[in-house]
This record gives C-alpha cells, structure tokens and sequence, in this order.
C-alpha cells in the first residue's frame, strides 16, 4: 500500500519489520519458522540458572557449623542469630542491585547480563568458601549478591526465545532449575563440607580442604558455574538492537489488542495502570503479582533457614539432632522429588487446571504440612527420616507450584522492552523479602531455643507457627480486593 510521497505505508497490525544485523529480529525469523520446542535453548537456560542458583543457599547445612568455628557466638543459643544475618546478606545486596541489573538487561542484552553474574558466581563463591572470618565471609556473600543480576533477565530471556505458546513451559523451566538448585545447592553443602572429617581416606587435615572445612562444596560449585559460562556461547541474543518508531508503536498497538483479546474482547478500563509503557509500578496487575510472589518468598526462605537450623539442632533444643550430611540427604531427595514433578507431574497439572489455579491449594496444603513440624522432634531414627524426607519433599513441591504461577503472572502482565526492568523490580522487592527472613529467622531461632518453657506454646512450636503465619497472609492476599484470580486466569 502506497502512502502520500510515494512512501510505503506500515500496515497498522502487520508484521514487524526484519532488521539485518539484530540478534533479536533473527530469533523472531527462527520462531516463525520453527513451530517445536527449542529444547537445546531451554537446556542452556535451564543449566545457566541452575548453577548460578546453586550457590544462594548451599551453605545452609553447614553454615551452623561454620559459624561456631569462626567463634564469633558467644554460647551455642547465639548461633542461628549470627547465622542469619550471613544468609541475609546475599539477599540484601542483590536488593540495591536487581533494578540497575534489569536496565542493563533491557539495553545492553540479556546475554551479557548472564555471562557477568556466572562469572561473580565463580569469583566470590569461591573466596566465600575460603573466609577465615566471619565479617569475610559476610563481605563476600554480599559482593555475590550484588553482581549476580541474572534472575531478572533469565525470566524475561526464558519467554522471548521461544513461541508464544512455550513460555509457560520457559517460565517453569527457570523456575523448576531455581527450586532443585535450592535444594540441590545445600545437598551439595551438606556431603561435602568438613571433608576431613566425613571421609579421611580421601581428604587428610592438612590438605587445602582440611584447612578451609568450607571450601570443596563452594568449590565444586564454582566448577560448575565455570561449565555453564562456556554454555553461555551457544544461547542466542533475545532483544531486538534497533531505533525504529514504527516497530515500536505496532509493537505497543499489539500488545493492548492481545489484553483485550485475553479478557474477551472488552476494553480495559484504565489504560494507565494495564498497558502504560512508562510506568510499571502502576500497573496493579504486575504489582499484585510481585507482591504476593515476595510474600511466598519470605516464607520460603524463612522455612529453608529455619528447617537448617533446627535439624542440626540438640534434641534439648527439640532438634532433631542430625548431621548436615543428614540435611544434604533431605534435601538432595527433595530436589530430584521436585524434579520429577515439574517434568512428569506439573504438565499434566497445567493442562487441566492451567497454571495459576492451583497456587490456592499449594498454598493450604503448605500451611497444614508445617503445622505437623515440630512434632517431628518425639521421633527416632527410622521413622523420623522417612516422614522429614516426605515432608521436606511436599513442602518443596508446592512452593514450585506457587512460585511458578506467580513468575508467569508477572510475565504476562508486560511487554517484552518491559520485562527486565520488570523483572528487577521483582526481584529488587523479592530480595530485600529474603534479605529479611534469613535474619528474621535466625533472631527468632535463637529466640526459640531460649524459651522452650514457660510460654503458651513450646518455643519450637511458636517458631514454625510465626512462619507459617506468613503463608496464611499471602493466601488471604490471594482474594479479591488485593487480587484478581479470575482476571489473572483470563490473562495467562
């Protein structure tokens, strides 16, 4: 069609124009063309994600122990309040820099923003494995925490390098790598930490590993993250490199006709706060969503911490009194149980019921699973390992199912020129949730430990229901006026 001045006019709803040269214009050609899976780009973003997850919560089995060799706990009920706030510092600093990270992301590629927070994974992961002190090990957990911006960008990557019909699928990938890296991570940490100790035939005390105790999981871990980084080669560029007004306002028309298609063809009552390019923290669709996602957050990393503590914990503080090679069992069967449900269990799930109706009840079903937890303490031995492996692997399960649905919510609510900054808005307000609860608990474990009578309830008891009070808040949260379910299912 021929515009006045001979020009050719862009068809208002037409394709996007191909520009030579842009990585992202290049991908968009291959979509179209492929209409399969890409499973080998799904591969490479699930490895990349794993990896650089694994470190965030490794230390966790023995991070008790790490604590009461560096001495800086004056008595033993001391040692979960300085534990805390080790495990908060990842989290708190990756507060300050989530945001810069998801606008480095938007204008510079997802790809660099990877390739800069796997290499932070193996610089400082490292170092925090070799700490001699505990302000050391402090410093570079959070230096870790600061330069490994990848879990904005890595959920926005996930859905722009495939088909439309695929990013559910891209989406529980980054989220399914995340959850078995959190619980894979500190299995890792509990076989291998104190090697000297736990296998003298192969590691003797005056080897690097039996002077650093702390160091060969960091280690291993930081060889992985080196493996994944060379897999960084082969994942493509996903943001389209290109000044063109044109593309970006049928891009923009195209996004608002897709959310009036999703709701039925009505027009959206405010256009401000549903398809407004500017302004994200008014679209409550987004903020809904990242804050209920925090709030799940803060109770998973709360019960991750706390669960940690308490199982390597005396039975005179109702421990359970295991080693944390004990914990690395529960949590490693945890990890392969979550495993085999996202890839056997999960798509089943998705196809009857879709992905957001069944975060309500994962949520119950959490809320009533930790209800049973300090009543764990009155078993022994082989009936005690039995139920904390099942627990461990239900309550790990339906933190996926919830954290899944809310990744994909946050996902759908934008437009792809808005998904890093975004998802760093996410994960900024995620982090500094998780930055919280790691200290939270740790001061509340102490707490616990110290006031085991006297109370209305015994101190452990009193622990897991504070926690647990958490879950409750984000399920009433779920409900109308704070949240819209049935405009959310409309909308995935």
């Amino acid at each position: 069609m021929m515009a006045a001045g001979g020009e050719v006019a862009v068809p208002l709803l037409g394709t996007k124009r191909r520009h030579d040269g842009c990585p992202g214009c290049r991908l968009d050609e291959a979509n179209k063309t492929s209409t399969g899976i890409p499973y080998l780009n799904f591969f490479y973003i699930w490895i990349v994600c794993l990896t650089s997850t694994l470190p965030i919560q490794s230390l966790f089995p023995y991070l008790y122990f790490m604590i009461r060799d560096l001495k800086i706990a004056k008595q033993e009920q001391d040692i979960g309040f300085y534990a805390g706030f080790v495990g908060a510092t990842y989290f708190l600093a990756r507060t300050f820099s989530s945001v810069p990270w998801g606008i480095f992301a938007d204008k510079y590629g997802r790809k660099p923003c990877i390739v800069i927070s796997i290499l932070s994974v193996v610089v400082f992961n490292t170092l925090f494995g070799l700490s001699t002190s505990y302000w050391m090990a402090i410093v570079t957990r959070g230096l870790l925490g600061l330069l490994c911006g990848i879990l904005g960008p890595i959920k926005a990557y996930a859905t722009e390098v495939c088909r439309k019909e695929h990013q559910a699928l891209g989406i529980s990938l980054v989220t399914s790598s995340r959850a078995i890296a959190l619980v894979i991570g500190p299995a890792i940490g509990g076989f291998l930490a104190q090697p000297a100790d736990k296998y003298p035939n192969l590691f003797s005390k005056e080897s690097i590993f039996g002077r650093f105790p702390y160091f060969l999981p960091s280690f291993v871990i930081s060889i992985l993250a080196a493996g994944s980084c060379i897999a960084c080669i082969w994942l493509p560029e996903t943001l389209h490199f290109h000044d063109d007004e044109k593309v970006e306002a049928i891009d923009a028309l195209e996004a608002q006709v897709a959310v009036s298609n999703l709701e039925g063809g009505k027009a959206k009552e405010d256009s401000d706060t549903d398809t407004s390019t500017k302004n994200l923290l008014r679209n409550w669709q987004l903020m809904s969503a990242i804050i209920l996602y925090c709030i799940f957050c803060l109770h998973d990393t709360a019960y991750l911490e706390t669960f940690s503590l308490w199982a390597v914990s005396s039975r005179k503080f109702r421990g359970l009194s295991l080693t944390s090679q004990d914990v690395g069992t529960v949590l490693a069967v945890s990890g392969v149980g979550v495993l085999v449900y996202q890839l056997a269990v999960y798509p089943f799930l998705v196809k009857y019921f879709g992905a957001i109706r069944p975060l309500r009840p994962a949520a119950v079903l959490s809320i009533l699973l930790l209800i049973t937890y300090p009543f764990l303490a009155n078993l022994q031995e082989t009936e005690l390992k039995i139920l904390i492996n099942i627990a461990s692997l239900l309550k790990n399960v339906f933190s996926a199912t919830i954290t899944t649905a809310f990744n994909i919510l946050q996902n759908t609510a934008v437009t792809q020129e808005q998904r890093g900054v975004a998802n760093g808005i996410s994960v900024t307000l995620m982090s500094l949730f998780k930055g919280v609860a790691p200290a939270a608990a740790g001061i509340l474990f102490s707490w616990a430990q110290k006031h085991m009578t006297g109370l209305f309830l015994p101190g452990d008891q009193i622990l897991f229901l504070m926690i647990n009070m958490v879950s409750v808040i984000g399920l009433l949260l779920t409900f109308k006026p704070f949240f819209n379910m049935s405009s959310a299912l409309r909308r995935s």
